[in-house]
């Protein structure tokens, strides 16, 4: 018999080149007064920016614009919200990567919230309950990574030697709708699909063998990472010609934000957390750094301790899927799995942790501050030495 499990609430997907056409008539059924949240400057050099202002106009929309330039804080999310919070705004969409959409996801989760962010935001205020309700939020991502479009978490992060990276999290904040327009990542350069991509990557692998992990998802998570594989290193090498595998990345990405939201991460992104709230590294060159070296660690650590654990044939059969080889036994596989993280790693150029100033004196304070909710959900328990291992073999 199947496994029982349990799904929360997806998005609406609209997905497919030239899709961000169909945006104003989805937007006109949730109001006719949006707030759009864009990034510094990117969508609005590409010839969809007056297509989709004029199709706003047309649809009777009237609109107000703000913009998000980097990793939102809890003061970006607390000032936007202030200063449109009497505007009458009825949805919000965030048109943007990552960080765009996170911050678009808390804002419009607060313009009906007298609350400031801090209060919401897990592991640091008072973790108040959500009481909500949240603007209808449309989430339109311009790169492919995060999954944001299809998560309930919106990620703020306050950088620093006392800083953190945490989620403000509840159902009431998934998308109404998630629209994914391949064509939108055109622009996109090779370190920006290296990173995101990687991220996407991680996301769907960690989900796959996540401790919440189930045959829905699981389905999802192969899914993506067949396209991964077929899409990322094509991707790279010709960001402005090979247009299908940029939309196997847009896809693989999708379905990473679906699977994570619905059963958890793990080692990478708790390492993540406090990497990237301690140190000036981008979240995807944190998770294309580390992944190779926390599946090998993961691996050393389930075949010690738990050896008929069910994650180690599926790590056998990921190696198969990525390397497309049947080989001779599961730990085989899982070997050829991680020389092929390795490898891609290096392919796509990914940065070593030294290049942002992290030494091994900074170790101890990352494996402390890397136990959030991502690491609850890695297959197994890894010790403070092991995790520091991981760190240890990617300064």
């Amino acid at each position: 018999m199947l496994p029982a499990f349990s799904i929360a609430r997806l998005p609406r997907i609209e997905f497919g080149a030239g899709a961000i056409a169909r945006l104003p008539g989805l937007a006109a059924a949730h109001g006719r007064r949006a707030l759009l949240v864009l990034g510094a400057a990117s969508f609005q050099r590409t010839p969809q920016w007056k297509g989709l202002q004029d199709g706003l106009r047309a649809a009777g929309i009237e609109w107000y614009e703000t913009r998000v330039g980097g990793e939102p804080a809890p003061e970006l999310v607390d000032g936007i919200v202030a200063e449109y919070r009497a505007a009458g705004i009825e949805l919000v969409i965030g048109i943007g990567g990552g960080s765009v959409l996170d911050a678009a996801k808390a804002v419009a989760g607060l313009l009906q919230v007298p609350n400031p962010v801090m209060d919401f935001l897990e592991g640091v205020g008072p973790e108040l309950p959500y009481p909500g309700p949240a603007l209808p939020f449309l989430a339109v991502p311009t790169t492919a990574g995060t999954g944001s479009e299809a998560t309930r978490n919106a990620v703020l992060s306050r950088p620093g030697a006392d800083g953190f990276k945490k989620s403000f999290r509840d159902e009431q904040l998934v998308p109404y709708l998630a629209l994914v327009d391949p064509d939108l990542l055109a622009g996109c350069p090779p370190e920006l699909i290296a990173a995101n991509g990687m991220d996407a990557l991680t996301q769907l692998l960690e989900s796959y063998v996540s401790l919440r992990a189930n045959p829905f998802t699981d389905a999802l998570a192969w899914s993506g990472l067949e396209a991964v594989r077929d899409g990322l290193l094509a991707w790279h090498a010709d960001p402005a010609g090979n247009a299908a595998a940029r939309s196997a990345m847009a896809y693989g990405a999708l379905l990473s934000g679906i699977t994570l939201a619905q059963v958890g991460l793990g080692s990478v992104h708790g390492l993540a957390a406090p990497l990237g709230a301690f140190f000036p590294i981008p979240h995807g060159v944190v998770c294309g750094t580390l992944v190779a070296a926390a599946t090998r660690m993961n691996l050393e650590a389930l075949r010690a301790r738990t050896p008929e654990h069910p994650a180690l044939a599926k790590y056998a059969r990921l190696g198969e899927l990525f390397c497309q080889h049947r080989f001779s036994n599961g730990t085989v596989a899982q070997e050829a799995l991680v020389e092929l993280l390795e490898d891609w790693t290096r392919r796509l150029q990914l940065p070593r942790l030294g290049a942002f100033g992290i030494g091994v004196g900074d170790l101890d304070r990352i494996a402390a501050h890397s136990r959030g909710s991502s690491m609850k959900t890695n297959p197994i328990v890894l010790s403070d030495e092991e995790l520091k291992a991981v760190l240890r073999a990617r300064l």
